[in-house]
């Protein structure tokens, strides 16, 4: 029991920094961390520090409990005689010790978590003074397909999609509204989820002075409420960010319709 007990007492002492690292971070990866073990270590330790620190000042403001090093220090030793004083203090005082780990593993699930929803509605990780501080550095998809960090201040009305597929050997554009994108374990991007598609062959492109109507003339709608677009088979991919105000300012009035 001599290595046993610090090495579990040390456990649960670490254990809510890990969960406020987790529950922070907006990862496209669920498989495995692939982060620098240091940086892991030392991030769950910064953490671990503030919710420990803030937990001992409300124990001792609002309940006035203080911590008793003296105690920890013996628990953490591999002295039998000083581990076991170390026990029978912790017995009497086991209810108390037993809510502020179970109170601060509540805290370090549900503090990061609600930070992280707070920063991507208010958009704090977008443009602004503190967006380095705030980025999600390990979610380069998450910007790319919501437009989070828009220079504009504010995220695009629709996303469109263009992608070049291979059909039998024929290279099409599909091109639609996205609504929805799916990671695989390994944080890949695996499929993009579109609306309102149509598709035409890469060989049918625009002319120089086409008007609208030839443009679209160009392509074919295609059936069905969604349409699953495995990004593996996407040669290539285009994303646009559309803002119907822009859109609007930009279009100029149709004079050539006459009232009767």
């Amino acid at each position: 029991m001599n290595v046993a007990l610090p090495a579990f007492i040390i456990f649960l002492l670490l254990l809510p920094g890990f969960i406020a690292r987790s529950r922070f971070k907006r990862a496209e990866r669920v498989s495995f961390d692939y982060s620098p073990f240091g940086q892991i270590v030392t991030e769950a330790v910064l953490w671990d520090c503030i919710f420990h620190s803030v937990w001992l000042l409300l124990s001792a403001v609002l309940f006035g409990r203080v911590l008793q090093p003296l105690l920890l220090l013996e628990l953490l030793s591999s002295d039998p005689a000083s581990q076991s004083r170390a026990i029978n203090g912790i017995a009497l005082e086991f209810y108390w010790i037993g809510s502020y780990f179970l109170s601060l593993y509540g805290g370090a699930w549900l503090v990061p978590t609600v930070f992280r929803l707070l920063i991507i509605r208010f958009r704090l990780d977008g443009t602004g003074r503190f967006s380095p501080w705030l980025r999600f550095n390990q979610a380069p998809w998450y910007y790319l397909l919501t437009g989070a960090d828009s220079e504009e201040g504010r995220p695009p009305d629709l996303i469109a999609v263009s992608a070049i597929v291979d059909v039998a050997g024929q290279a099409v554009l599909f091109t639609g509204l996205l609504t929805d994108y799916v990671f695989d374990v390994d944080g890949v991007l695996d499929r993009l989820i579109l609306q309102q598609v149509m598709r035409r062959p890469l060989v049918a492109d625009k002319e120089n002075d086409a008007t609208v109507e030839q443009d679209l003339a160009r392509f074919y709608g295609v059936d069905g409420n969604y349409f699953v677009l495995r990004y593996s088979e996407a040669i290539t991919l285009n994303i646009e960010y559309i803002k119907l105000a822009k859109l609007a300012a930009e279009t100029p009035a149709d004079d050539s319709v006459r009232p009767d």
